[in-house]
């Protein structure tokens, strides 16, 4: 294999990072003049999952990214370089990648309903028609921490939680929001926030949702946070 693709799953690695600091960044924050921000949070959020999926296919082989592979050839190079790809190859489209990666690593999306509300949601902002009637933070934030999370972190050993665009702070802000509405998320062995009462934060969270966080933080002996 040429070794300039080989630099394929980490080039689009680094963009998929990119793309979650931001729809983090668009989903738990608002200032004045913003408005718009969760329109952008899921763009953002389905360019990073469309990303991250790429980049765990493309971990098994780059040219599996691609529709149709004879067609790369074109009779005159004597091996495949990146520039060809840019030139003659066609990815596979967003609806069709939870399939791809089925079928190319035996991973399943962890949810597909959830996947394809936000894929709507995505195409119609896109055609300048976004939906008036729903949290789109919400769906970025289910979106990014029932799909891109388990995958990321299973994949890559990354958290959801720490890429966001406050350099102020820790996650702990991205954390609060998630506590807040109720959001599962995985929870770094490290983990910790000093600007938060992650008590506070559940105060008003079902038994389930509390239970479940209490869980995770016995499982990294971190259940301070809870009893402070």
């Amino acid at each position: 294999m040429n070794e300039q693709l080989r630099e394929i799953p980490d080039r689009i690695l680094g963009l998929a990072i990119a793309a979650l600091t931001q729809a983090n960044t668009h989903a738990v924050f608002m200032d004045p003049g913003n408005e718009h921000w969760p329109l952008m949070s899921v763009l953002n959020a389905a360019h990073a999952g469309e990303l991250f999926l790429k980049a765990i296919i493309a971990r098994e082989h780059p040219l599996l990214l691609f529709k149709d592979v004879v067609s790369l050839d074109d009779n005159r190079s004597d091996e495949l370089d990146i520039q060809s790809l840019l030139t003659r190859g066609r990815t596979h489209e967003f609806e069709r990648l939870p399939q791809v990666l089925w079928a190319t690593t035996g991973t399943r999306i962890p949810d597909l309903e959830c996947y394809e509300r936000l894929r709507r949601a995505r195409n119609a902002i896109q055609h300048f028609c976004p939906p008036d009637d729903s949290d789109l933070s919400q769906l970025s934030l289910e979106f990014i921490y029932t799909i891109i999370d388990p995958l990321i972190v299973r994949h890559f050993g990354l958290y959801a939680i720490e890429h966001h665009e406050d350099h102020s702070v820790s996650y702990d802000y991205v954390v609060a929001c998630l506590l807040r509405r109720e959001i599962r998320f995985s929870v770094p062995d490290d983990f910790a926030v000093t600007e938060i009462e992650a008590a506070e934060e559940i105060a008003d969270a079902t038994v389930a949702y509390r239970l479940w966080l209490r869980g995770e933080l016995e499982r990294i002996g971190r259940t301070a946070l809870l009893d402070s």
